[in-house]
């Protein structure tokens, strides 16, 4: 078992999503984390899914995604071929950070201050999965109000550019 990264592209249409996730639940994949977005093709949008699983079940799962009319494309990559980070959100009491280990938590973890209110304040942290995990869990001892991490977004090392498969693609039809 290895995690992998899936990169969809799609054109956008309404139930896509629900007819890519059906692919997933018909083989008992469990969906680790999904971002949607643009892709840097004008009209094209990108899936980003992670999952655990076999090289033999992730490949099987990109030939079905591939049948979906509305899908353009699929890639799987492992870890170590994507550069990948996750945002996660922290509302916590502003008079908690009055405390000197919260100032010192926001430090350590290369946090920012996102947002400063006189009842809340909003942390902002971005790395691996582990990292805001980490944050979350150190600042437990300050009180937790509020929590919320992205999905993954990913950028791929070794693949080709999207544009120029989506010429060959035209050159096929």
């Amino acid at each position: 078992m290895k995690r992998y990264t899936i990169s969809i592209f799609t054109e956008n249409f309404i139930g896509l999503l629900n007819r890519v996730s059906i692919i997933f639940t018909r083989r008992h994949l469990n969906i680790e984390s999904i971002t949607a977005s643009e892709s840097e093709v004008k009209d094209v949008y990108r899936y980003t899914i992670v999952l655990t699983t076999t090289e033999e079940q992730v490949l099987k799962v990109v030939r079905q995604l591939e049948k979906i009319v509305d899908v353009l494309k699929a890639f799987y990559h492992t870890d170590e071929e994507t550069i990948f980070q996750e945002i996660a959100l922290y509302k916590i009491r502003t008079s908690s950070l009055s405390q000197s280990n919260a100032e010192q938590l926001v430090r350590k973890h290369n946090a920012r201050v996102l947002s400063l209110a006189e009842d809340f304040t909003v942390l902002e942290k971005t790395g691996y999965k582990e990292d805001t995990q980490a944050f979350l869990e150190d600042l437990a001892s300050v009180g937790v109000l509020e929590f919320a991490r992205s999905g993954r977004v990913a950028i791929t090392k070794p693949m080709k550019e999207l544009a120029a498969y989506l010429g060959e693609l035209e050159h096929l039809n």
